[in-house]
């Protein structure tokens, strides 16, 4: 075998030994990219639930939306509005009516994670929104379900949820 074989020879060599570990770090890169989705949905459902404003609009990029066309809800000033709204039209009523609302339960079943790119994904699944019995023993109340549609992208190596639709007029 000439040096030239033999060089070439060697540099397929590591290029084909590269292959495992990059398809390796690819599988990982998902992995801990579906985790951290994962986490930012917990966080949007929970900062809804508890109706916590600040934590609400971190789980949004700046420009992010809840809802599509023209009564969509655009940017964290006005996320933020909607959650502060929320929150005191619930005191407003509990303090008229003397009764606190149940605890409210967002949930999201069969979720379908797309990723098009590196950083950019597309999230479908179903969703719930239940709220707990009024009373000891009462049942719980599902008070509204459909289907989402959310876009996601990594800003700053961090997953933030780009449009939320939780009514897509799309039949996908």
């Amino acid at each position: 075998m000439t040096k030239k074989h033999l060089a070439m020879t060697v540099a397929l060599g590591l290029s084909l030994s590269a292959l495992p570990a990059f398809a390796q770090s690819a599988f990982e890169r998902e992995a801990k990219d579906r985790a951290e989705i994962e986490k930012l949905m917990w966080q949007y459902a929970r900062a809804l639930d508890t109706e916590n404003a600040d934590a609400y609009i971190a789980t949004f990029t700046p420009d992010g939306q809840f809802g599509s066309g023209a009564n969509a809800t655009k940017g964290h000033d006005a996320l933020h509005k909607m959650i502060a709204d929320l929150r005191q039209r619930n005191v407003e009523t509990e303090s008229k009516t003397g009764q606190k609302r149940p605890a409210m339960y967002h949930t999201s079943m069969n979720p379908y994670l797309e990723f098009i790119d590196k950083d950019h994904a597309i999230l479908r699944a179903y969703w719930t929104t239940i709220f707990a019995g009024d009373a000891p023993n009462a049942p719980a109340r599902i008070a509204a379900v459909g289907w989402e549609r959310n876009e996601l992208v990594r800003v700053n190596g961090k997953w933030l949820i780009k449009v939320r639709d939780t009514q897509p007029k799309d039949k996908e």
